[in-house]
This record gives C-alpha cells, structure tokens and sequence, in this order.
C-alpha cells in the first residue's frame, strides 16, 4: 500500500530584490521560520536551495519567491501555519510582498519520498487558479483526504 503526504507550494511576489532594505526584516526572519518547520510534528522536507534559474524559467517571473514543502498531512501543515512562530512573521506579509491577483498556493497528495518539482508546483497552481479545487489541487478551505486524491486519479 503507498503512503501518501501532503505537497504544498506557494509563492510570493517580492516588493523589492532580497538586498533592498524593504526585504530585510523578511530575510533575517528566514532562518527562524524555516527552523520551525524543520521541527514541527509532520513536517517531512522542504525546498531549501532553491535554484532561482530553474524557478525564473519555469514560473517566467525572476520577482517571485517559491516556497515548496511536504507534511504528514493537512493539520501539521495548518497547525505550523496558524499556531506556531511562523504567524508572527506570515501576519506581517504585506511588508514584504505585493498582493497576488492570483491563488498562491496549493496543495496536493504525492507518494512517500517524492520531492515536488517547480514544474509540479506550477501545474498545481495553473490548475487552481483555472479549474477551482478538485483533489489535484486545493488548499485549506477544500479538506480533501488521501483517499479523495486517490479516488480522483483513478478517474482522471
């Protein structure tokens, strides 16, 4: 039986390059946020390094910054959202980050040790942002299960 986990993206359009000072504040609370997740319960990877070239050529915007990770399931990933030290930081957002006319996350169902890909983290957001939440792509608002991602592709 394959075991599945949650796969999120979400992005975020910068105000200005990672060396102006508007982005310090956001910079220097990188290392924080990123060792939150990295301690949480149900936080299984995160993209760390991310390859700036690869992400400009696939999301065709050098401006966004591209968070990728993968959980347990959705209450790890809403509980180290919502109720741990990375609030703090998310609440202050507008700082840092123009507002996206778009959907800037989504979440999918992928097999135990996959790693998404930006490609991965693109069509899902394509898709939400075009067709609305199904199991190949949602976030909190829709709780699809393991079982509904499973289910979705056996018809699909």
């Amino acid at each position: 039986m394959t075991v599945y986990h949650l796969a999120q993206v979400n992005i975020a359009k910068r105000l200005a390059p990672m060396d102006d000072p508007i982005m310090q504040d956001f910079v220097d609370n990188l290392d924080k946020i990123n060792a939150i997740a990295d301690v949480s319960d149900g936080f299984i990877w995160r993209l760390k390094d991310e390859d700036k070239d690869e992400a400009a050529a696939v999301f065709q915007d050098h401006s966004l910054i591209i968070n990728m990770s993968v959980w347990n399931d959705m209450d790890a990933l809403f509980k180290y959202t919502y109720h741990s030290g990375h609030i703090d930081v998310f609440k202050r957002k507008k700082e840092w980050f123009s507002k996206m006319k778009m959907l800037h996350m989504a979440f999918w169902y992928v097999p135990e040790g996959y790693e998404p890909t930006f490609q991965d983290a693109k069509d899902r957001l394509d898709y939400i942002n075009t067709h609305g939440e199904t199991p190949f792509a949602f976030s909190f608002k829709s709780k699809f299960t393991k079982q509904d991602a499973i289910n979705y592709k056996q018809l699909t």
